[in-house]
Order: C-alpha cells, then sequence, then structure tokens
C-alpha cells in the first residue's frame, strides 16, 4: 500500500503540472484502471475508464463512466512500450468529443516507436520513470554489471524501431 500511494501521489503530481486544467482522468483497461482511481481519488475528480473496444454484448460501451462533450480529459495508463493502446484509448476520447490533455504512465521503455507514434497524433505524455532510470538503478543494487547495460541498450533500439 505505501508503494502503490507514493505513484499514485507521483502521478498526481505529474498531472497538476502538466495538465492543471483536467476535469476527468480516464484509466485505460485493465492495467490503467486503479491507477485512475487513486489518482481521481487524491485530485477529487471524476474518472471514467476505456477499453481497447466497444464491448461485444450489453451496451457495448468502449468507454465506461459519464463524460459531457468538450471535457478536458487526462489518460493514466501503467507503462508505455508502443504507446498504440493508450493512443487507441486517446482517439476513442476524441472520438466521443472529448479534450485529450495527454497521457500519464509508471513507466516507459523510451522506445522510438512509441515517441513516433505520440508525436503523430499531437498526443503528449509524461512517466514517472523510465528505462534508463531502471538500468541506472539495477546498476547501483547491482542486479546487472556494467557491462550488461549495452546489451540492454541494444534490445530496446532492436525493440523500438
Amino acid at each position: 500500500p505505501s508503494v502503490r500511494r507514493k505513484i499514485a501521489q507521483g502521478l498526481s503530481q505529474v498531472i497538476k503540472e502538466h495538465y492543471p486544467q483536467v476535469q476527468v482522468v480516464a484509466g485505460t483497461a485493465t492495467a490503467g484502471i486503479p491507477h485512475a482511481a487513486w489518482v481521481s481519488d487524491l485530485l477529487d475528480l471524476p474518472m471514467v475508464y476505456v477499453r481497447d473496444s466497444a464491448k461485444k454484448h450489453g451496451k457495448t460501451n468502449q468507454i465506461e463512466g459519464h463524460l459531457e462533450p468538450g471535457v478536458k480529459v487526462v489518460i493514466v495508463e501503467d507503462l508505455i512500450s508502443t504507446g498504440l493502446s493508450s493512443l487507441k484509448v486517446a482517439q476513442a476520447l476524441k472520438d466521443a468529443g472529448c479534450q485529450v490533455l495527454g497521457v500519464v504512465a509508471i513507466f516507459s521503455y523510451e522506445l522510438t516507436k512509441a515517441q513516433q507514434a505520440f508525436a503523430e497524433a499531437g498526443v503528449s505524455y509524461h512517466t514517472l520513470t523510465n528505462y534508463d532510470a531502471l538500468i541506472e538503478a539495477a546498476l547501483e543494487a547491482q542486479y546487472i554489471e556494467q557491462e550488461d547495460v549495452a546489451s540492454l541498450l541494444e534490445w530496446r533500439h532492436t525493440l523500438g524501431n
């Protein structure tokens, strides 16, 4: 619970700094939902969540929760690899008439393809930490050796292009 609380507080702070005009917090299904719930509680804002696609049964909603046209939304995600799932959610919210301010996430691999995809979509994003920080922390904790760094960076380069 203490780590979860720090993550929620960190995401809330990032939103306050970069997207102070936010009116609704949107979680990505399914991993972003709990983080969005904790963040929306801390920010005292309404929350919705967005599925990858519309349900095949029931009301067939892709977005769950109440949204007014023109509302300013920040998307909460757990991690960004290629960015495509976050951008799919952003497009669904835009299609619903929302103004997507940006995406916040816990972690990013910092893949080139993600950076390009976000830039092409005109959506900004901010994360609490990233792959470079993970490598640095792993070195400091002696989980990896300095000679491992090159192969880890090569893995990201290969994956991200």
